[in-house]
This record gives C-alpha cells, structure tokens and sequence, in this order.
C-alpha cells in the first residue's frame, strides 16, 4: 500500500530541543558557580527524564520540575521553586531546527501528518506556530497527556494507530531518538525514518543510548532530506 500518513516526534526531530534545554538550565547553574560541559549537562538530563517518566504517569510539567531539581541536586544545589518552574515555563520558547517548517509543509501536501510526543497539550501549543510558519497543518497530536504514559510505551504508538485507523504499512514513522520511538515503532512494525540529528557527534545527547543494532528503515541527517525524499520522486 502506498505511505500516506506521517507520524513525527516533536521535541528532538522538529523542535531543537536540546537548544532550548541549555538555554533553561544553564543561567540557573550558572548563578551558583557551576561549570558544566554541554554533553554532560544533556546526558543528565536524559538519565533523569527517563528515570522520571517510567514511573506512573504525571503531567510533563511535573517530569520537568522533577529533572530539574534533579539537576541542581546532582551539584549539590537546593534549587528554589522558581529556579525549577524555568525548566517547564521555558518549553513554549525552544526553536524549531531551520529546516523544520518547510519540510513540513512540502510534506503536508502529500500525507497525513501527526505528531506523537512526550509532552502536555498546552505546552505542544507553544510550539505548534513554530512547526505551521511555512503553511504545514499539523493534523493530529498524540500526547502523553493523552495517552497517560510515555514513550518508549508501546501504548502511545497502538493510540495513534487506532487514532489514524488506516493499515500499518501506510505509516512512517520519523524521529531523532532511537531510545524513545526508533525502537519501539519498530517492534511494533512500524516503518521508521531516523532524523540522526547528532550525526558525528561523540555524545547521544538527552536522548538514552540504545543497542546499536536498532536500526530504522531510513536514516536522514534533517528533515529537508526527508522531505527530499518523499516527495520529489511522488
């Protein structure tokens, strides 16, 4: 059957999260003393996202406040309430990577597009402009909120099937992080597309580390290249 639906990870292969992330962090650190490279402050990050969201589900504000504090905590630092609250008020302001939103849109032209993501509703909303700029529509969001778990949760992937209710095989699904989608889509034989956005770069960022034996169907280094892809041989 031909591909006519699109499912994406936000925060990682659109928006540039990591970006974001430091930009939150790094003046609270920075105002107690602490001195950290940036692939040790996002390797923490990771370990102490992940480790937040495989307990019960909490809103993800709350798994931010609590890496947060994590963070302080790991340089010895009682941080204030304000100083944890930048982390989740700084969401709405993370860039969109610069190829983002015209690939979208030329994408929008052909497929369905949805995103699955580990984040709030209201929260997706202050990144929904920044991913429509160039014209996309983002048809569907599949959230944690909405789902009440978290990738790499199988139970996110089988709601936007259910959701999108078309055939497997006319799904692809795109991401940057091998941990939280790369993997489970492809157990749960999905098509998959990896956004490698940290193409030779020594550290895997905020994204765990996974066996290098998960492999996607299609690897690409941005999401012009997987617009190029999809759509000029249409």
């Amino acid at each position: 059957m031909p591909l006519t639906h699109l499912t994406f990870d936000c925060y990682g292969t659109l928006i540039d999260w990591e970006t974001g992330i430091l930009r939150a962090i790094r003046p609270v650190l920075s105002i107690h003393g602490v001195r950290s490279t940036d692939d040790e402050l996002l390797e923490l990050y990771g370990r102490l996202e992940s480790r937040a969201e495989s307990g019960p589900y909490r809103p993800y504000r709350d798994i931010l406040r609590e890496v947060m504090a994590g963070i302080g905590a790991h340089f010895g630092l009682n941080l204030e309430a304000r100083e944890i609250d930048r982390l989740p008020d700084s969401v709405g302001q993370w860039p969109a990577f610069p190829d983002t939103a015209e690939a979208l849109a030329r994408l929008s032209e052909h497929y369905v597009l949805t995103v699955v993501s580990n984040i709030d509703d209201d929260l997706f909303e202050g990144s929904r402009d920044r991913l429509e700029s160039a014209g996309a529509t983002i048809d569907r969001l599949v959230s944690a909120q909405l789902c009440r778990s978290y990738k790499p949760s199988h139970r996110n992937f089988r709601v936007a099937l259910a959701l999108l209710d078309v055939p497997t095989d006319q799904v692809l699904h795109v991401a940057q992080s091998l941990y939280h989608d790369i993997r489970p889509a492809r157990e749960l034989g999905l098509r998959t597309a990896w956004v490698n956005r940290r193409r030779g770069k020594p550290s895997p960022g905020a994204t765990p580390p996974v066996d290098p034996s998960v492999r996607p169907d299609l690897e690409v280094p941005d999401m012009k290249s997987l617009a190029d892809q999809l759509c000029d041989n249409l």
